[in-house]
């Protein structure tokens, strides 16, 4: 599937530093370690509604990765999905009255414009799942070699006690798995399960849905296994990191490394699960269900897309947050302060900042420690000529704001 026009990305002097991020699933802050290409698989939309803040926040943050890797010297290999068939898309269309196939091209092209928008570097793999419905089989038949599957009926499950180390993403007790289960999609209380926590591989073909052949039916992919079978495709096991918001530790990554684990045997599937905080809007968290969507198409026609960017920069990436209307007036007065600055002839030592921005951006993408550096350099004088125009680079290059 075709991406998004990448932003040109200014060569800055020097060379970034090791990139630190918290690992969810060891509960620290460490160093990504790259071998060869640094992967990175970012769990993608499902395409029933437009892209809203806590989508944009969240690809940013994985936005910063991407470019401080590649100002430490990495190629990096980022791949990213588009959950073009599941339930919140069937629903929707139906609703709305429109094909499902339509309604997801209209979104992919809203998600698409909105990224190049704010310069998001897009993925080197972008794909659907409707593309790669035989990969998808194909892991699903490696699992039921392992014997860790059963069925109940049509539908295929993942049988917790086939998988070690499930648990070991999250932490949860099991009474916050089954809850969080319940909530996002998952059926525990379904009969005939072996375990509540079973989870759906592949659901056998009902009346009025989309369906494709398969080794054991006609039917479509549960959702965790898609991400699976993908990132296994374009990046293989081991990968560097996995991401996504925090409300997708548990179930989506939890049972998506168990899934990668059983199939090819090596752990961890992912060498850090990293994960951006929730954005909220009055008081509650931005979901469809509760009709609180701020979408960034929307503001887009009222605001400069850099002066949005810097908005969800001026938080920590695994931060949970309100979006207020003010929030972005501060930004567009950051954004005019800043623009003013490298316009004039010369400031203060350019090297020195882009040498502690680099730090800040190490040290686990902290990127509001940033902006107050670039802050105090604008708001100083200083002579020297050649500091404004690479602070211009910096900016762009480390933050993706163009100025």
């Amino acid at each position: 599937m075709r991406s998004w026009s990448a932003p040109k990305v200014p060569k800055l002097p020097g060379s970034g530093l090791p990139l630190r991020l918290y690992d969810t699933a060891t509960r620290e802050v460490r160093e990504t370690e790259p071998s060869g290409k640094a992967r990175m698989y970012v769990c993608g939309i499902t395409p029933y509604d437009a892209t809203h803040l806590g989508h944009a926040n969240t690809y940013l943050a994985f936005d910063l990765v991407n470019r401080a890797w590649r100002d430490a010297g990495h190629d990096v290999h980022y791949t990213q999905n588009t959950t073009d068939v599941d339930d919140p898309l069937l629903e929707r269309a139906q609703a709305i009255g429109v094909d499902w196939r339509e309604l997801a091209d209209r979104e992919i092209e809203l998600f698409r414009t909105d990224m190049e928008a704010l310069r998001i570097l897009p993925p080197r793999d972008y794909v659907a799942v409707t593309e790669v419905i035989d990969d998808i089989a194909e892991v699903i038949v490696r699992l039921m070699e392992r014997g860790a599957t059963y069925r109940i009926g049509d539908d295929v499950y993942f049988s917790v006690a086939a998988a070690p180390k499930f648990g070991a993403i999250s932490g949860y007790d099991e009474e916050t798995m089954r809850r969080l289960f319940a909530e996002r999609g998952g059926d525990p209380g379904r009969a005939g399960k072996r375990n509540p926590l079973d989870w759906l591989l592949w659901r056998g073909e009902r009346p009025g849905e989309p369906s494709w052949e398969s080794p054991f039916g006609r039917g479509r992919p549960g959702w965790h296994v898609e991400c699976t079978a993908i990132a296994l495709r374009h990046l293989g096991p081991g990968f560097d990191v996995s991401g996504g918001g925090s409300d997708l530790i548990f179930p989506h990554h939890e049972m998506g490394a168990c899934e990668g684990h059983v199939a090819t045997g090596e752990w961890p599937f992912a060498r850090a699960y990293v994960h951006a905080g929730m954005v909220a809007y009055e008081g509650e968290k931005m979901s469809k269900s509760r009709g609180n969507l701020v979408f960034v198409s929307e503001l887009r026609r009222e605001a400069d897309p850099m002066a949005i960017r810097l908005a969800l920069l001026a938080r920590h990436y695994r931060s949970d947050w309100e979006w207020t209307p003010d929030r972005l007036t501060e930004a567009e007065a950051r954004l005019a302060r800043w623009r003013a600055a490298v316009a004039r002839p010369a400031g203060p030592d350019g090297a020195a900042l882009l040498a502690r921005v680099r730090e800040r951006i190490a040290d686990d993408l902290d990127a509001p420690g940033a902006l107050a550096l670039i802050d105090a350099w604008a708001a100083a004088d200083g002579d020297d000529a050649s500091a404004p125009g690479l602070v211009r680079d910096m900016v762009d290059a480390l933050l993706g704001v163009a100025l």
